[in-house]
């Protein structure tokens, strides 16, 4: 049995589906068929406009095929861009049960009695008694193949996100800060050093290993020779061989321990005049201990070491009566140049096998630890660059966050760690909510009119509010009072959206005056103008680099500006409606747009083109209707209809439907390190969604 498969998208990204035609068929029998399914689709286009479903066809068949141009969703006008797509056009345009009629008989014509569903604009129908035409024996069934997939892929998620149990927050814990361990410390460094050398070897990336050996900052080699011109020089000390001792300490490791060469020429002037060579201890003196003078141990060391020029012994002299000879030395010596702390070196210093590793082993399993759910069975780790998180699809409230007096525009959890929440109402007030507790902190009020976005910084010190009144206000939230400490200018009208750079020193926003505009944090200075929109600017995001600003419009566009120059480097122009959000996967590879023609749509960054669409919401008329992304796996939005779409990031399917909302939900932010999801509404509401193991998901 063959059937056919269709491409829900034209490959070029410009909405016009396309039929993909063997080259190897009859093609008067494959005319007949397409005539048929052109008038298919003109009936079922008319009864779409009378209340009734319409459906479209289109796709590909498996095996060498060339592209022929489908039906433009554009124009609505049904049929092939060939020489018959007028007359069938006519035709169902005049009479569509005719026209059905006709379909049915060039079908009967040409596919066999048997019973197969076609997968159309990922619709499944049920075609009773019809085929499809069998234009080539050799072709593979591939039937239910995009369902099976599909279901695959649908039982997968369940069964990871099902696999965790609640285990709530640990209510205090150490936080990794730099009180725990200073970077700076030679002595971390060397070890984290020597980790990495350790775990280059084991790899085999030798020359690698080398490389780090030869410009590792504290430089293993000069160590070493500093480690054996130390050793030289106690020896010689040792051995009384003063030329050898005066050479080694004109080198910079010596000659910097100033405190050590007064005590070393002390010991050989005490030499000479133990052996009576005064001659040789006036020049010493005068050329070696004068310079040094200020280092004595006492105030008359330097009158004693004089008098002993007319002394008959060392011990003559009151500072020097208990004189040791160079034992005494041989123990500043030690105390001095840590001859101890000096030996260590690379071959010295052991390092327990696969240290690095298992610090990493030990890290991921303090995030797990810590994490507000734990897996049943001990999880595979696919990446380090990221913070472990539970795998979770939520499916229940947690708690329903009331005290807005008008709808809530807009929600951000502050700071990366999520311990609490910022919102936004047409009320003029921002709230500040406990992640924990699910309880109003405070309220921060001075804005003159609604506020449409929010947003925070990483470490949620402070957090931007956009709002209709022209300005950008920006609060301190390390205090227990969280006070406005500046207000941004320079908009003309409503502030539509604002959002933190990733350095968190700058911030940009953009509004109905069509201008996107970045600001700094720290002065409130207006740094760059970014014009190019023809209509107003409903949301504006950084790339995580921070080198660009991309930004969503009303002009039904979005746009890519580089922050030095300034210019649009490019233009997506492929929604039919207002764009309403943007926003990038974490890496930045993967760029999310909602729009008001009732998509959500998936796109590769790098190559500018469309991945999928994102359907079943509702998504025609209101400002703003945001989605995001809620892990590498999904994403979540809000909807005109009330309810918190959740979808499956490699499919585009409906994972989950969260309904608990009595008016439309703009919408819905993921904190990973809390593992909630926030939702706001027209209905003056937050939800916080949590996974609940006791309900099934949908």
């Amino acid at each position: 049995m063959s059937s056919l498969m269709f491409d829900d998208e034209d490959p070029l990204g410009n909405g016009n589906p396309f039929w993909s035609v063997p080259t190897n068929i009859d093609w008067n029998v494959w005319t007949e068929y397409m005539s048929g399914m052109q008038g298919l689709r003109a009936a079922t286009t008319m009864s779409e406009s009378n209340g009734v479903m319409g459906r479209g066809v289109g796709g590909s068949v498996s095996g060498h095929t060339k592209k022929v141009p489908r039906l433009s969703k554009m124009s609505g006008q049904p049929g092939l861009k060939s020489k018959d797509n007028d007359s069938s056009s006519q035709l169902a345009a005049s009479n569509g049960s005719s026209s059905q009629q006709n379909v049915i008989d060039t079908l009967e014509a040409s596919i066999e009695a048997t019973k197969e569903v076609i997968v159309v604009d990922k619709i499944n129908i049920d075609i009773t008694e019809h085929a499809a035409p069998k234009f080539n024996d050799k072709i593979d069934p591939v039937i239910g193949s995009v369902d099976d997939e599909s279901t695959k892929r649908r039982t997968t998620l369940t069964t990871l996100a099902t696999s965790h149990h609640y285990v709530a927050k640990h209510v205090s814990y150490i936080s990794p800060t730099e009180d725990i361990f200073n970077p700076e410390d030679p002595n971390i460094r060397e070890d984290i050093i020597r980790m990495i050398m350790q775990y280059l070897s084991d790899e085999g990336y030798n020359a690698s290993k080398t490389t780090l050996y030869d410009e590792a900052n504290f430089k293993f080699h000069e160590r070493e020779e500093h480690v054996a011109e130390i050793k030289r020089l106690k020896k010689a000390i040792l051995d009384g061989d003063w030329a050898e001792v005066d050479k080694l300490c004109a080198k910079s490791l010596i000659k910097n321990q100033k405190s050590f060469l007064y005590a070393v020429y002390k010991q050989q002037y005490l030499e000479y005049i133990e052996y009576q060579e005064v001659q040789k201890a006036f020049t010493f003196l005068n050329k070696r201990l004068k310079p040094l003078e200020h280092l004595q141990m006492n105030p008359n060391e330097f009158k004693d070491l004089c008098y002993l020029l007319t002394a008959k012994s060392v011990h003559d002299a009151p500072s020097f009566k208990n004189w040791e000879g160079i034992e005494k030395l041989v123990e500043q010596f030690q105390n001095l140049l840590n001859i101890e702390n000096a030996d260590k070196d690379e071959g010295t210093v052991h390092v327990p096998p696969n240290r690095l590793l298992t610090l990493l082993r030990q890290a991921v399993a303090y995030q797990i630890e810590f994490s507000r759910y734990h897996p049943r069975v001990a999880p595979r780790v696919n990446t380090l660059l990221q913070d472990y998180t539970s795998f979770i699809i939520p499916n229940a409230i947690r708690a329903t966050l009331v005290g807005h007096q008008g709808n809530v525009k807009c929600v951000d959890f502050v700071g990366q760690k999520g311990r609490e929440i910022v919102s936004g109402s047409s009320d003029n007030t921002l709230r500040i909510w406990d992640t924990e507790s699910c309880k109003e902190i405070c309220v921060l009020e001075g804005h003159e009119s609604r506020i449409w976005d929010v947003s925070s910084n990483k470490n949620g010190s402070i957090v931007s509010s956009a709002s209709g009144d022209s300005t950008i206000k920006l609060w301190d939230m390390k205090g227990s009072k969280h006070m406005c400490i500046t207000s941004l200018s320079g908009h003309t009208s409503d502030v539509y959206t604002v959002k933190f750079h990733p350095g968190d020193n700058h911030i940009v926003s953009g509004g109905y005056d069509k201008i996107v505009r970045l600001y700094d944090v720290n002065t409130g200075q207006l740094i760059k103008m970014f014009s190019g929109h023809q209509l107003s600017v409903s949301k504006t995001i950084f790339n995580p680099l921070g080198n660009l600003i991309i930004s969503g419009s009303k002009d039904n566009t979005i746009k890519f500006w580089d922050i030095v120059s300034g210019l649009c480097i490019r233009t997506i122009s492929s929604h039919l409606g207002e764009v309403t959000s943007v926003e990038l996967n974490s890496n930045g590879t993967l760029l999310l747009s909602s729009s008001k023609d009732n998509s959500n749509r998936l796109w590769d960054v790098r190559m500018g083109r469309p991945i999928r669409k994102l359907k079943g919401h509702q998504n025609t008329s209101k400002n703003f209707i945001r989605a995001g992304f809620a892990s590498d796996s999904l994403i979540v939005g809000g909807s005109e209809d009330g309810i918190v779409y959740i979808w499956d990031q490699d499919t585009g399917e409906v994972l989950q439907r969260l309904r608990g909302h009595t008016g439309m939900v703009y919408s819905a932010i993921w904190n990973a390190s809390q593992s909630f999801l926030v939702s706001c509404s027209d209905d003056r509401t937050l939800n916080m969604w949590w996974y609940d193991e006791n309900r099934p998901l949908d």
